[in-house]
């Protein structure tokens, strides 16, 4: 309905056919228009649609019916429902941005004449194929880990598991043994477990799309390499073990591949190179793992204890880090080599920890050996008198008659290898074994040394 409101004076003598002239005093909102119009001059009552545009002039003249009877007679008689269909109809036909458009279709062709040819996807690629079997063939060692700590449960007796986190692991041997990072138990860990104890739940993939679930229970772990190790009873026809390689042979731009079970997504695989060796690893257990693997391939919060494999599919390290400002990758991702996982995993299954070679003495942070102005090498601070490395000549840190500091011995290189800092230093004794004889070089005042000495297990 269009209505046209207008002052001027000059409308009265040529108002067209159709208009009708409202006196100012009229003057009607829609609403009152369309509820006023049921009454007719007749003096009955009508619901009333006009199918003419009604021009509604706001002009004043003398005799002009009322505006009702002329309503009624340019108007034909409906029902106000006929109304509200005229306006659905009207949006139907002319619809606006307020409702979806009218779907238009061709009724003079046929679906199979639209159906565009379908060609099969044929033989794979020589490299895809290679990359679906390595895939295939390892994914079976992959399990999802849920990190879960044992609760009391209020008002009800014994203890509920809640789950905590979840990551990757990969299958050791047959006897049921799992390896995975220490971080992603470490919620478990934190509350110093017993050996035996369930700390985590493991799904093992039994056939394609089916998981079966058993308790994980805690046989070592070992938080300065981000290590641990469960066991599950599962029987063998269940268990892969995973085919473990040689992370000393790796070369930058070799390829390799990824699998693991990233934010909840189980058994995906990624792709990528070796980008980087020997990485220094700053691990969300606050420690730091030299040695590391370098990786583009995509690895996610959930990659974590996954297996990072060459292209023959054999472990060359263990998914443990991405370095990112968002949370998610961004093409640097970190692996544990395999070399070391090598060296800490059998320890942890034989005696629930790792046995480190060491030299028993407290090595100077590098924080206090800055303020002592020991800008290079470890800085021995105590020497236990009972160690070997008392025995070897080791002397520690002390102060003098008049209370100034008398620095000890500095280890500037263990074999021909220098030591810069107090990581370095332990980065180089993860090479020894207990019962080693090394050679200590070391700074004496204003003089340098050479002292041999036995490596004895490092106290934790």
């Amino acid at each position: 309905m269009q209505m046209l409101a207008c002052n001027s004076w000059s409308l009265q003598n040529t108002i067209p056919h159709g208009i009708i002239i409202v006196p100012k005093r009229f003057f009607m909102g829609r609403r009152q228009l369309l509820s006023s119009v049921s009454l007719c001059s007749d003096g009955v009552q009508h619901d009333i649609v006009s199918t003419h545009s009604i021009f509604i002039s706001r002009a004043v003249r003398d005799g002009t019916k009322h505006v009702y009877e002329e309503i009624c007679k340019n108007s034909p008689i409906t029902t106000r429902r006929m109304l509200l269909t005229s306006l659905f109809m009207y949006l139907f036909y002319y619809p606006t941005r307020y409702l979806p458009a009218q779907a238009l279709g061709d009724p003079s062709v046929t679906i199979e004449e639209v159906t565009p040819p379908v060609f099969p996807s044929g033989a794979l690629f020589p490299t895809e194929e290679r990359i679906v079997q390595l895939f295939e063939k390892n994914t079976y060692s992959v399990v999802n880990i849920f990190d879960v700590t044992l609760r009391p449960q209020l008002n009800v007796t014994g203890v509920v598991e809640i789950p905590e986190g979840n990551g990757s692991g990969v299958v050791w041997d047959a006897q049921g043994h799992i390896v995975t990072n220490y971080h992603v138990i470490g919620n478990a860990l934190s509350r110093n477990p017993s050996p035996g104890q369930v700390v985590a739940r493991v799904n093992i993939l039994a056939s394609e799309g089916v998981q079966k679930n058993f308790e994980g229970k805690l046989v070592g772990a070992d938080r300065a390499k981000d290590l641990a190790v469960l066991k599950v009873e599962a029987s063998k026809d269940l268990l892969r073990p995973i085919k473990v390689g040689q992370s000393s042979s790796l070369r930058v731009g070799q390829q390799c591949l990824a699998i693991g079970n990233p934010f909840g997504f189980d058994h995906t695989l990624t792709v990528g190179v070796i980008s980087g060796l020997n990485r220094d690893i700053f691990s969300q257990t606050g420690v730091t793992i030299g040695g590391g693997i370098q990786t583009d391939a995509a690895i996610n919060p959930g990659n974590s204890g996954g297996p990072l494999l060459d292209s023959k599919g054999n472990l060359i390290g263990i998914n443990t880090a991405i370095f990112t400002q968002t949370g998610t990758s961004a093409g640097v991702g970190f692996a544990i080599p395999s070399s070391t996982v090598l060296k800490i995993v059998p320890q942890l299954i034989q005696f629930g920890k790792v046995v480190r070679a060491g030299l028993n003495v407290e090595i100077a942070p590098d924080l206090v050996a800055n303020q002592l102005n020991v800008r290079n090498g470890a800085l021995i601070l105590q020497v236990p008198g009972n160690s070997l490395a008392a025995k070897a000549g080791l002397l520690p840190t002390t102060r003098g008659f008049a209370g100034n500091i008398v620095l000890g011995d500095i280890i500037i290189a263990v074999d021909d290898k220098p030591v810069k800092s107090k990581a370095e230093l332990y980065k180089v004794l993860d090479d020894y074994n207990v019962g080693d004889k090394v050679l200590l070089k070391i700074q004496r005042g204003g003089e340098n040394l050479e002292l041999p000495i036995i490596l004895e297990e490092k106290s934790s």
